[in-house]
């Protein structure tokens, strides 16, 4: 086994994936900003959720906005729903896992809010729940998938995004992601406070 190559073609294929990417998603993603920005702006907030990597995803963009991602600005109102191991615990234990994502945006989200689903199946039920939820609260979806996006890319509606990486592979999709979730933070920072000089 070559190791080294091995370890080089992870690098290749990522840079592929994101060039891939940034032919099909760049239009999405600035769609995405407009609509985050939007509801910042009126005072809304961005409940992030999704599972395993894409929980330290949810919980990623929420630190960029609520601390700072590369200049010093007002803090913004974002909040992972992945965190909180009682309230995740306790809606598992005594209703469902597939419910601990939608009892919280029932719970925290109001109209004018943003739910950022992330999935890299788009198959997640917890996910697909909120964005149920999402929609009963007259909230828009931002979605971030991979592999042809799953049931999630069949359930979003008219105002939502739908930000599906060209990829099959869950590292691929994740690696995708992170650029994204970057060029949103950075998307939403330059919309508020102008290019740097």
């Amino acid at each position: 086994m070559d190791l080294q190559a091995r370890v080089k073609r992870h690098f290749e294929d990522s840079a592929q994936t994101k060039l891939r990417a940034a032919e099909t998603l760049s239009e999405p993603v600035v769609h995405a900003i407009d609509t985050m920005v939007e509801a910042l702006i009126a005072g809304g907030k961005i409940l992030a959720c999704g599972n395993g990597g894409s929980a330290g995803d949810a919980q990623h963009f929420a630190a960029e906005l609520v601390g700072r991602f590369e200049r010093e600005r007002q803090e913004l109102a974002a909040i992972a729903l992945t965190t909180d191991t009682s309230i995740l615990t306790a809606i598992a234990n005594d209703y469902a896992y597939d419910v601990v994502f939608s009892k919280q945006v029932r719970a925290l989200g109001h109209p004018g809010d943003i739910l950022l689903a992330i999935s890299t199946s788009g198959n997640s039920k917890n996910v697909m729940e909120a964005i149920k939820s999402a929609h009963d609260h007259d909230m828009k979806v931002i979605a971030l998938t991979g592999k042809g996006g799953g049931q999630i890319g069949q359930m979003l509606r008219d105002g939502d995004v739908h930000l599906c990486a060209p990829a099959d592979r869950t590292a691929r999709t994740q690696e995708t992601h992170l650029t994204i979730i970057h060029a949103l933070c950075d998307g939403i920072d330059v919309s508020l406070l102008g290019e740097e000089a």
